[in-house]
Order: C-alpha cells, then structure tokens, then sequence
C-alpha cells in the first residue's frame, strides 16, 4: 500500500509539473479589435499577445494551468493551441510538390504538448458542463463549450489535479523527453494509438483558412491533401460534422499555422439566449466598451440596445457602473429582459446573491426620458440601413441621434463610442453638429462581412441648446421620422 501510495504521489508531481508546460495558444478575434483583445491578455493573463499578420487573430504563450483563465477572456471568439508555427514557409510551385510537402509534414510535426492541451480542455469543459446543471444536455455530455457555465469554472489545483487524472496520461510520456523529436513523435503516435486500442478511433477533419494570391492550391486542396496525410499518420477517422479533433491549417501568404481547435462553439455566445435579426457579437461589444474605458460610478446608456449584447457584456466586467438600456421597440425590450434573466439565473446558480447594475426601458430615441448632461458613456450599435431600415431613413435618423445623445452626455468630459456601417451618412450628420461632437479616432471592423466603422466621439464643452446647431429639438420627431425609428429597431 505504501508502495502504491508512492507511485500516485509521483505521479501527481509529474501530472503537475506538466501544468506548467508553456504552450502558445491562438485566437480569433473580432477584426480591428486585434490590439484591443491584446491589451486584454496582458491584462488578465500578464501575457504579450503578438497580432497575426493575417486580421483577426492572435497568439500569446501561457503555462497550462492558465487555460481556465483563457476561456474567460471576454475578446476571444474561438481557440485553438499551436502545433507548430512557420514565419516563411516555402511553398513548392506544382501542387504534386506541395502534396508531398503536407504529407511529409503531418508526419514530422510536435503534436504531443498539443494534443496533452486539447484532452486538457476537454476535461475542463466536461466538468463546466457537469456543474452547470444537473440535468446535461446531449452537447454537454459529448464535451461541447458549456457557454453559460463561465462564472463555476475550477479553478484550484485539486480540482486541476481531478481533471489531470481524467486525462490518463502515461508516465512513459515523461521519460523519452531526452530522445530527439522524431523519435519522440513516433512513440507518442504508437502510444496515441494504445490508448485507443479497443475503442471507437477518434474522428477528426481538417479546416484551412487561407489567404494570398500566390499559391498553386485552393484551400479544399491543402485540407483535403493534410488531412489524408493526419489520417494516416494517427489512424483517425475522418468526419466533417460528428469530429472529436478538428486540425486547423491556417495559411497567410507564407505564413502557415498548424493548430488544434479548442472551442467548438464560439465564445462570444455567451450571454445571449434571445437573438434578435441584429444581435451583435458579445465578443465585438466587449472591444467597444474597452474603448470606452469605463469608470466608476459612471452611468452608461446604450439607447437602441436591441437584445442587450451591449449593456449585458458591461454589467458583467463593470459592475462598477451603472448601466441603462433602452429600445422604442417592445420585442427588443422584452428580448433583452429575457437575457438579463438568463445572466442572474446563471450567475445565482454560481452562488451569488447579487443583483446587476443595470435596467431596460422602452422609450423613444428621439425623446430619452433622462436629464440634460447626465450621461457619461454612450456607447450603441446603430441601424446599418441593411437588414434593419433602409440608408434613406439613416439620413432623418443619424442627426436625430445624435443630438438627443449630445443633449444627455456631460459636457466636455462625455464619450460616445458608435458602430456602423453607413459611414457616408454618419460622417455627414457628425459635420452638421460637429461643435457639440468631436472625433477622436475610427476602429475598422468586419460585421458579418460588412465594413463597418466604430466612431469614439468626445462630447464637447459647449453646453446643449446654446450653439445654432441644437435649434431643431431632438424629442420633437415628425410622424415620418417615428416610424423611421420604428423600421430600424434592432
């Protein structure tokens, strides 16, 4: 017994001892938030996040035992770890040539600490399913992210050293660490396929993203050619829906990237339960309020919330401040309560018994049912014109807009951080008022594959209803300009 015991407590020290292995993971990120979500990984994880040269991605190295943290990360959308990155991969000029080239490389890459990370993260998200309710879905069962489960993440080393145990990880892995690579790999591969022996193979797919005009192959010809190459060096099977790994091959002009995906759905499905036809990224709206840099006790008003994806992703990282959102259109209103719901549901299930900073009300833009400079931070997803209203309707809206929030912003110390698409309209009612508003700077993002702009404005010190440019009053909409509210409320 005493003997047993021994071993355990030697492998308990291995086991954790290998917590601290550094790995690089890599993320995607909503694009021209790259730097934004780096300032959050520095932040939260005292990591330095390297942009992609390719938009929309970054990459950090942590130690293992900060992989919980990562999943709570509120600018990431999907993770994935790093097999093995090539800065000025050489690509042969025939696609014969490169097919050779994949096959040659699925065989000789490090796919040992990538694959110790992905059975890590399966047993993290696992358990989050567990805890977070008693009775699991199907998803959960199978190891799916568990997105309403980020506040009952373990986080100690027994519950580590729990997940660690349900990984079976051999000893013998410790042990050719002085053999060279090759020679390492190839036992790490017969020993994958040991422990598979006997059941169901693993399912796997391969996804590749590319980008550059220079390249002999489509993507469906690297994936299809790498992954015939991964299926024969691991002996998985192949599947694109039902995969338990999915490789990813991520080409950028002669930038390539071999990783493992770590998430299955995207995090920023996090908050929201009730989508709306316009629901923004809660990934997105957490970079627009980091621009915001909220403060404490600061009130914060998003007036056309839609489903709350705004205010709902603030009150979760500001608790400090207060928030207000507000809709003129009652579907909207009862969407976003809905999801407030949802969040204390999750949140009192975790064990708090607080409530959140923050209300909804349906009131009309045009006539905010708030004092003149009260508000600090405005900060909203404006109507694009597309699904939502029409670019014609924008040109009555924007000034409307924009001067009831100029109305209700503190002056000279106020912000409001603005998304759209229509950027010709925006800009040319931003110059009809320009002395109650003043541009700060612009942040390109890709919405749904549209090219949008987020506007941070400063409010100006001129107080409202003194300037030649605040005559027309906001809260006395035309009829017409009602029902234009109406058309394009999210």
């Amino acid at each position: 017994n005493l003997f047993g015991i021994t071993i355990n407590k030697t492998m308990k020290e291995n086991l954790e001892s290998e917590l601290d292995q550094a790995v690089t993971i890599g993320a995607t990120v909503p694009t021209g938030f790259e730097h934004t979500a780096a300032e959050e990984v520095q932040e939260k994880l005292e990591a330095t996040a390297r942009v992609s040269k390719n938009r929309g991605r970054i990459y950090f190295d942590i130690t293992t035992d900060k992989l919980l943290k990562v999943h709570q990360l509120k600018s990431l959308d999907n993770l994935f770890v790093v097999v093995k990155e090539y800065d000025d991969y050489q690509f042969k000029t025939t696609k014969e040539e490169v097919q050779i080239d994949w096959q040659e490389l699925a065989a000789k890459l490090p796919w040992t600490n990538a694959l110790a990370v992905w059975k890590l993260n399966n047993s993290i998200k696992k358990k989050k399913g567990r805890r977070k309710r008693t009775n699991p879905t199907k998803s959960d069962q199978c190891g799916n992210v568990g997105t309403k489960s980020t506040d009952t993440v373990p986080s100690d080393s027994e519950e580590l050293w729990e997940d660690l145990e349900a990984l079976e990880v051999k000893g013998t892995q410790k042990d050719v660490s002085s053999q060279p690579e090759n020679d390492y790999e190839e036992e790490k591969h017969s020993e994958i396929q040991d422990q598979e022996s006997g059941v169901t193979p693993l399912k796997f797919r391969v996804t590749c993203n590319r980008a550059g005009d220079k390249h002999c192959f489509t993507s469906n010809d690297a994936a299809r050619d790498f992954g015939g190459a991964v299926q024969e060096f691991f002996q998985w099977k192949a599947d694109m829906t039902k995969f338990d790994v999915e490789v990813l091959l991520n080409i950028h002009n002669n930038e390539v990237v071999v990783g493992i995906a770590l998430t299955v759905e995207s995090l920023h499905r996090r908050n929201i339960t009730h989508f709306g036809p316009t629901t923004l990224r809660s990934t997105l709206a957490y970079g627009m309020l980091r621009l915001c840099k909220p403060q404490v006790s600061d009130v914060i008003v998003d007036p056309m919330c839609g489903t709350g994806a705004i205010p709902l992703e603030g009150v979760m990282e500001w608790q400090n401040s207060f928030f207000l959102a507000g809709d003129n259109n009652g579907t909207a209103v009862s969407r976003s309560v809905n999801n407030i719901k949802h969040i204390l549901k999750r949140t009192h299930d975790g064990g708090s018994s607080s409530g959140l900073p923050l209300d909804v009300v349906q009131w009309d833009l045009c006539n905010l049912p708030m004092r003149s400079s009260s508000v600090d931070i405005i900060i909203t997803d404006m109507p694009f014109g597309k699904r939502m209203g029409s670019k014609k309707k924008n040109w009555e809206l924007y000034p409307l807009c924009l001067r009831e929030m100029a109305r209700v912003c503190k002056p000279g110390t106020g912000k409001a951080v603005l998304l759209t698409q229509d950027k010709k309209c925006f800009l040319k009612a931003l110059s009809q008022i320009e002395g109650l508003w003043r541009k700060l700077h612009t942040v390109w993002v890709n919405v749904g594959g549209l090219h949008a702009g987020v506007f941070v404005l400063k409010r100006t010190a001129v107080v409202f209803g003194t300037t030649s440019e605040d005559v027309m009053e906001p809260h006395t909409a035309t009829g017409s300009q009602k029902e234009s509210m109406k058309d394009v409320s999210q």
